[in-house]
């Protein structure tokens, strides 16, 4: 089988491997479709995603749907030819957080494509995946290209899970790449009130109002977009930051309202925070960290027609051109969420 294999910063490769075969109880999964992550453009651009570096070839990927191929013995509830997403996310299920009931914090997680650990864990750009079957989710009715985008749409979703009642409340999201656009999404679903949006690129920008954002705002443009938000101590009640910059975070703290809450799902290294202003505002912060659960309700809001999440797929391409599709992913002014496609 072909895998696409990250050997350091801007250097892939796609090479020959063996092809996997199911064990008792596992599922082998013939990959369709895989979304390029902001995780696997960090690890494509600088070789590592803060204080975690690649230290050998590793293969790529984790948002990823295709079909089952071949069932090892014992295992139920799925079929030879049936499509599914595949959740990347696989806790120990034993440790103290995941009987705690926070399996995203598990420090055993065997999360694909992630140079945390050593050995790393191999992610899931290749034309065949060996599965367990809890991980596999039947999409029956769902485009590969949909199914594909169950595993962001589910890091929204428990980030959503932790803003709370959005019913009828004013959303601020910032950043409007797949995870920003996919918030404005989710906030929408929820019935909120409001939802702006802000962004440094016209394309991500239109892109949200197509999908349902009440107004974007182009920060680059406009610096002081957000300053008509700021009178009687702020206006919005939750902000979903998507950028994981403090040039975002910062010009939107005096825009929220005393006791909002923040969700910080953008990952993009340290970041230095108005402490002071949170403070006085009393505002929440809360970190947003992957998912577990959330991976099959996104499955099922897909297959129920309560998101669409197809306009987010602006290109596909064949998993062999991989550093030109990683290129083109890179680049908000012409893309949102490339899919690599293969067999």
């Amino acid at each position: 089988m072909k895998a696409i294999v990250l050997h350091g910063a801007q250097d892939l490769r796609i090479e020959e491997r063996p092809d996997p075969g199911p064990g008792p109880g596992q599922v082998l999964v013939a990959i369709e479709k895989g979304g390029i992550c902001g995780s696997d453009l960090h690890y494509f651009q600088d070789g590592r995603i803060g204080a975690f570096r690649v230290r050998e070839p590793m293969i790529l990927g984790h948002e990823i749907s295709g079909r089952v191929a071949a069932l090892g013995a014992g295992v139920e509830g799925l079929a030879e030819g049936q499509p599914v997403a595949v959740s990347p996310s696989r806790p120990c299920g034993a440790c103290r957080y995941c009987r705690e009931g926070m399996p995203n914090q598990c420090p055993n997680m065997r999360f694909y494509g992630s140079a945390m650990p050593f050995p790393h864990i191999q992610g899931a750009f290749a034309d065949l995946l060996v599965a367990e079957p809890e991980q596999c989710v039947p999409t029956d009715g769902l485009t590969s290209a949909e199914a594909a985008m169950a595993e962001p749409l589910a890091v929204v979703l428990h980030a959503a899970s932790l803003a709370g009642r959005l019913l009828g409340r004013r959303v601020l999201v910032t950043g409007c790449g797949p995870i920003g656009l996919l918030a404005i999404l989710v906030a929408r679903a929820a019935g909120a009130a409001e939802i702006v949006a802000t962004d440094i690129t016209a394309f991500t920008l239109a892109k949200a109002g197509a999908l349902g954002a009440s107004e974007t705002i182009n920060v680059r443009e406009a610096p002081d977009g957000l300053n008509r938000f700021e009178a009687d101590k702020g206006h919005f009640d939750v902000l979903f930051e998507c950028s994981g910059v403090a040039a975002a975070l910062a010009p939107a703290v005096p825009a929220l309202r005393p006791g909002a809450v923040i969700v910080q799902l953008g990952l993009g290294g340290d970041m230095t925070l108005p402490l002071q202003a949170m403070t006085v505002k009393e505002l929440i912060l809360r970190g947003s960290f992957r998912f577990h659960s959330e991976f099959r309700l996104a499955v099922e809001m897909m297959r129920t027609g309560r998101l669409e999440v197809v306009p987010l797929v602006t290109h596909v391409r064949p998993m062999t051109d991989a550093g030109a599709a990683f290129t083109l992913a890179a680049d908000r002014n012409e893309a949102i969420k490339v899919h690599l496609a293969f067999g």
